[in-house]
């Protein structure tokens, strides 16, 4: 178990974080005559152990609240695992942020990251909501011009 890892464990669950096991599945699929290995995602375990091989921190942050709301509001919300891609095949990948934040997943996704998604686990909906009632709704205000601006003079 590598130094990050154990850090990970000692991590308890707070008010902004969440350690969690990620279930992560190796599987193989045929295109053409071309055989490769791609990772799955399928799903998450609340009470990561010393035995869950890959384990991410769910964090929360409070500028990030109108995309929690977002994602909440949806039929199926989600959590994001990003993931780098490994070298080799059969090499397992490194972690590199869990979110809930489809627009923080969506920035990972021009380079060479590997983004997962599964289904957000109930009691992790839960917290979330709680997170968003003791922060309030960010409300994205947009401030008013000035009278005038953007117009040419008259003179």
């Amino acid at each position: 178990m590598s130094e990050l890892q154990i850090k990970i464990m000692d991590t308890e669950k707070t008010e902004t974080l969440w350690p969690l096991a990620c279930d992560l599945v190796e599987h193989e699929i045929t295109t053409g005559m071309w055989m490769t290995t791609q990772w799955q995602l399928t799903g998450f375990d609340l009470h990561p152990n010393q035995d869950s091989a890959f384990i991410a921190v769910l964090e929360l942050y409070r500028d990030e609240r109108t995309d929690y709301r977002f994602n909440l509001s949806s039929q199926q919300p989600k959590l994001f695992l990003v993931l780098e891609n490994p070298d080799a095949e059969g090499t397992p990948p490194n972690i590199i942020t869990l979110t809930a934040s489809q627009s923080v997943a969506g920035q990972y996704m021009d380079g060479d990251y590997l983004v997962l998604s599964a289904d957000m686990p109930l009691p992790i909906q839960a917290w979330m909501e709680a997170f968003i009632g003791r922060h309030g709704e960010l409300l994205e205000v947009k401030r008013k011009k000035r009278k005038g601006a953007g117009r040419a003079s008259g003179q």
